[in-house]
């Protein structure tokens, strides 16, 4: 029987190269580790990341964003509960789903896609890291927000500094550091858009956050900062490594590939088994407001926990055959799997359950299909082997691919 001290440490470069036999054995007999470095309790089972994430009983809470993300982004949606959560939610929720994002959104993620793809898909090559799935998401928000999408790489250094420092479970000061300078910077960015966004507002979704009001509430400048500054880092980092992720697992399983490659309308299963096989975002935290009792022990109050999506969303007792990438398999409901109701773990659950899910949806849908008519005979570069990088959040760190050139 192992134990909790014969599982490889979630900061060492064991488990950093491939964490998927440290999450078996954690799952099989040591699911909840107390983590000393990280001051955390680390639970990786199925069932008891579910109940942290749904929690109707009021037993965990975000207030560990408090120290986890606020350093970086302020105070976000993602901190807040009750009352106050529900309002805030509501203010920026409607872009995010139904006639918004048909009619004013859908337009601006096939141009972007459409840009970025024409800029290779003459060469016969490409790195679909680097060329589309790192530049795709960001390019789609800069532009839902009326920002200017020249500042693509500005943008993209602030996401990737906050990301690396929602995953500095090591503590580096450099990168702590990095993180609060880009928190400065990106306010004094923001602060004068949207102050001219409210004297001058157009057809985008900041102008909509500026004029949004629910109940009474409005948001301030600095809530629609901290939101904005929210949705790049979280929807530019999940939907690079979840294209990404997508068709790395499609390249390996050929067959698979040259079923949606037939049929788009199973896109949307591709994308869920890549959001259970490999999740963009391995780990969430959480916070206990009171003792709990969870397979292995008991966590006690005011505890951080550290819930592994990427070991639960593996777990035997709820999926057949896990370490298998299967789109067609039964017993991951598709239908369901980008709303609050999923059965994967990929967008969290409950309250907290990933406001832009929709849009991760549509953004994945349009450039998967995009990419599938543009690049004829794709396949990965001879002799490639996908390497995945990342702990908090995890992805191929490259993926250089061949393909018929357009005429």
């Amino acid at each position: 029987m192992s134990t909790a001290q014969q599982v490889p440490d979630i900061l060492s470069p064991e488990f950093a190269a491939n964490p998927y036999p440290a999450y078996r054995t954690m799952r099989d007999s040591a699911p909840l580790i107390r983590h000393e470095a990280t001051q955390s309790w680390i639970v990786s089972r199925y069932e008891d990341v579910k109940r942290v994430f749904k929690d109707r009983a009021g037993q965990f809470t975000t207030e560990n964003y408090d120290w986890q993300i606020e350093p970086v982004h302020g105070r976000t949606i993602l901190q807040l509960s009750g009352r106050e959560h529900a309002v805030r939610r509501a203010l920026v929720a409607p872009a995010f789903r139904g006639a918004d994002l048909q009619e004013r959104f859908l337009p601006v993620i096939e141009r972007n896609s459409r840009e970025l793809i024409d800029a290779f898909r003459h060469t016969g090559r490409a790195d679909l890291v680097a060329d589309y799935a790192t530049r795709f998401p960001v390019n789609v928000i800069a532009d839902m927000l009326g920002l200017d999408k020249a500042d693509h790489d500005r943008f993209h250094g602030w996401y990737t500094s906050v990301i690396a420092f929602l995953g500095n479970l090591s503590g580096d000061q450099e990168v702590a550091a990095a993180g609060a300078r880009t928190r400065t910077e990106f306010a004094e960015y923001m602060i004068p858009v949207i102050r001219e966004r409210r004297e001058n507002p157009g057809d985008d979704l900041l102008s909509t956050l500026c004029a949004a009001e629910v109940d009474g509430v409005r948001m301030s400048d600095e809530d629609i900062k901290a939101f904005c500054s929210l949705l790049l880092a979280a929807g530019g980092e999940t939907t690079d490594k979840a294209i990404a992720g997508i068709f790395a697992n499609l390249l390996a399983h050929p067959e698979q590939l040259a079923a949606v490659r037939e049929d788009r309308s199973l896109v949307p299963r591709a994308f869920a088994e890549t959001l259970r096989y490999t999740p963009p975002v391995h780990m969430i935290m959480r916070q206990t407001a009171t003792d709990v009792t969870l397979s292995g022990g008991t966590i006690p109050a005011g505890a951080t926990v550290t819930c592994l999506i990427g070991a639960a969303n593996r777990d035997e007792t709820r999926y057949r055959d896990p370490d298998r990438f299967d789109i067609m398999r039964d017993d991951l409901t598709t239908t369901t799997a980008f709303s609050a109701a999923a059965d994967h773990l990929a967008f969290a659950l409950g309250r907290h359950f990933c406001v832009g899910a929709l849009l991760a949806k549509a953004e994945v849908e349009i450039g998967v299909g995009q990419l599938l008519d543009a690049l004829p005979g794709l396949r990965t570069e001879d002799g490639f082997e996908v390497v995945e990088r990342g702990v908090f959040t995890r992805g191929p760190q490259s993926l250089p691919v061949r393909f018929t050139p357009a005429a």
